[in-house]
């Protein structure tokens, strides 16, 4: 017998926005999630999108490929679209940013003899350095972000299967963030929890160009006598929320980790949260929004 979701609990259908730096492996993720049974349209211009949705139903999962080479590509007119997805009921809608590093996406296009898109007639790495300029925004919105450094084409397309497999075979996502409130909430949040009550490393003149993926930061951070009940009582919360979100058909759930200046605290306890999550057997993704963005504008400087 073929058991089914009960109709009040499905969830509606996925659509997923597949974008990221040109050489990233964006044709791979779609192709493979064509092959999951997703309903493709690649190079979808984005002034036609409002009007493929209120088109007539699609009962299948949607995947639309949007990068710069789109005919009216413009970082604010997809970041417009993905908020208007976000705020439709009648569509689980989620962005994966395919990404690699400089040296792979440069490495890459010199293989494949290729000119870069948004310089034609310079070098891939001046490309490389303004599309990147141009889907910073949007990389910080995406829902799923798969770094494809060193994958081959069957690892990125295992890693798309892992994450959006239909049906019974597609495993809760969970994506934690660590972030700075003085850049106000990311978006797209379903837990937010503060973690300025912990001491600051900050204060600590060896601890303060370091950040909380180094071991020191994270033992200093540990060491607050508040530090084990606090996590002890999240890690309880999230694990009763994650089996009930699965049951209700959610895909994909987000938590954010706060703190002064997203480089200490909050990233300490995402890491710390992420590992005891993927420990346990969920599918995890983390990102540090602060780390990102400043990894991003080539700044040595960090925040407090």
């Amino acid at each position: 017998m073929t058991s089914q979701v009960p109709q009040s609990v499905q969830s509606p259908p996925a659509i997923v926005l597949v974008t990221g730096p040109s050489g990233a492996g964006r044709s791979t993720a779609i192709n493979a999630l064509e092959d999951l049974g997703y309903e493709v349209i690649d190079n979808l211009p984005l002034s036609l999108l409002p009007r493929l949705l209120e088109g007539p139903p699609i009962n299948r999962p949607l995947a639309l490929g949007l990068d710069v080479r789109n005919r009216d590509f413009g970082t604010n007119a997809l970041i417009e679209a993905i908020d208007q997805l976000a705020a439709r009921p009648d569509r689980d809608a989620q962005v994966l940013y395919l990404d690699a590093d400089e040296e792979e996406l440069v490495r890459r296009y010199s293989e494949t003899r290729r000119r870069h898109p948004l310089a034609p007639a310079g070098t891939p790495l001046a490309g490389i350095a303004r599309e990147r300029e141009l889907l910073g925004p949007v990389r910080a919105r995406a829902d799923v972000l798969i770094d494809t450094t060193g994958l081959s084409p069957h690892d990125l397309r295992a890693e798309v299967d892992r994450w959006f497999a239909p049906g019974d075979g597609r495993p809760l996502g969970v994506t934690i963030h660590s972030f700075s409130y003085k850049r106000g909430l990311p978006r797209g949040m379903d837990i937010v929890i503060d973690c300025r009550f912990l001491r600051n490393p900050h204060w600590d003149e060896s601890l303060r160009q370091l950040d909380g993926r180094d071991a020191s930061v994270a033992d200093y951070v540990t060491a607050d006598p508040r530090y084990d009940p606090f996590f002890e009582r999240v890690k309880s919360l999230v694990d009763l929320l994650l089996p009930a979100h699965k049951d209700e058909g959610k895909s994909h759930l987000s938590i954010g980790f706060g703190c002064t200046g997203g480089q200490h605290r909050s990233v300490a306890v995402t890491e710390q949260l992420a590992s005891a999550l993927a420990h346990d057997g969920w599918h995890v993704s983390k990102r540090h929004r602060e780390m990102e963005r400043r990894d991003a504008l080539g700044s040595k400087g960090h925040q407090v």
